[in-house]
């Protein structure tokens, strides 16, 4: 038997490993984050005194629809927009009223 007790690494200090070690992907991720939290909230003051389309919200924020598309769809599941009506082909999306 051996006397020497091996130490494991506390979850703390493993996680500071793993950040050191992917440092470049955790900054892209923070930052990709980061930016994305500013457009959600571009996206929801835009849409909280009127409903918007996609096309409209997208041109407003200076961003791809697509990207904005995405982005109300996740909203819209987690009940934070919700669709208020048509403009033409595109539903028209509102900031939910906070209660």
């Amino acid at each position: 038997m051996s006397d020497q007790i091996t130490r494991t690494p506390s979850r703390a200090e493993l996680l500071k490993q793993l950040r050191e070690a992917h440092s470049k992907s955790v900054e892209r991720t923070q930052t990709l984050f980061k930016e994305q939290r500013q457009m959600q909230n571009a996206i929801c003051q835009l849409m909280s005194q009127e409903p918007k389309t996609v096309p409209q919200i997208a041109e407003a924020i200076n961003k791809p629809a697509h990207q904005v598309l995405w982005l109300i769809s996740a909203l819209k599941k987690y009940g934070i927009v919700a669709e208020t009506g048509m403009c033409g082909d595109y539903p028209l999306y509102q900031r939910v009223k906070e209660q």
